[in-house]
């Protein structure tokens, strides 16, 4: 990736690589849908943190008929893609412009029960994570869970290139069982394995650590639901409260 802040033209070229760019992207989806604590039939809220082009969104529409979506994208190339895909939702879904590392936009997420995220919370500082772990937490309801999908840092070196090489090897793969071999040759070209290559903008953080913050942020139950090639699916369960605390 270039080395400098997301742009339109990065927007672009995810667009047109994703099938190969994200390892087994089809059992990363289907991961945040089964973690999601709702029956089929449950009417509720949900907020994500950088839609794109509104894949995942639909994919939970479609899953949770009753369910409502405020999707957040900071590209227009990304809200214009999502917004189409998603009016067949009419007023179930609505798609929204925000800068992830500001805090304008936090309160929207108040009395939500489902805040969900797929690559695009490494581009915070930890420490900006950490925050926003806090602030999910905060404003979730009481039966709320935040999903997230994404690149987690490997916490040794070999563990760094193993990840490095499953990347690879499925982008090539992906891009042979889709008959498009010209994916993998830009996936290379335009140096997305952000393991081989890195990038300031890429700011991924330890799974370990992920799971530790969300613990101090409030959640009741933080899991590991999926990893595979420095991708990972990760959750927070039900947010603590206050009247909820056991006294020590």
């Amino acid at each position: 990736m270039p080395a400098h802040n997301w742009t339109e033209a990065d927007s672009e070229t995810y667009t047109a690589i994703a099938d190969v760019a994200v390892p087994r992207r089809g059992e990363m989806l289907a991961t945040l849908l089964a973690a999601a604590p709702f029956s089929r039939d449950d009417g509720f809220r949900a907020v994500e943190l950088g839609c794109g082009e509104g894949r995942l969104a639909e994919a939970l529409l479609d899953a949770f008929p009753s369910a409502t979506l405020l999707a957040l994208d900071g590209s227009e190339h990304m809200r214009d893609l999502a917004t189409k895909r998603l009016r067949r939702f009419g007023e179930r879904a609505s798609v929204r412009t925000f800068a992830l590392d500001t805090l304008d936009w936090w309160d929207l997420m108040f009395g939500s029960d489902l805040v969900v995220s797929s690559l695009c919370l490494h581009h915070l500082s930890d420490a900006k994570k950490q925050y926003l772990y806090k602030a999910v937490a905060s404003r979730l309801s009481a039966r709320g869970a935040l999903l997230v999908a994404d690149v987690v840092e490997p916490m040794h070196s070999q563990a760094r290139d193993a990840a490095a090489e499953a990347w690879e090897v499925a982008a090539r793969a992906q891009a042979g069982a889709i008959g498009r071999p010209e994916l993998y040759t830009r996936f290379v070209e335009e140096r997305w394995n952000l393991f081989k290559f890195p990038d300031p903008a890429d700011m991924p953080a330890a799974l370990f650590h992920h799971l530790v913050w969300l613990k101090h942020a409030g959640f009741s139950a933080v899991e590991c639901l999926w990893v595979f090639a420095g991708h990972a699916v990760f959750a927070g369960f039900a947010p603590r409260r206050s009247e909820d605390a056991t006294p020590m």
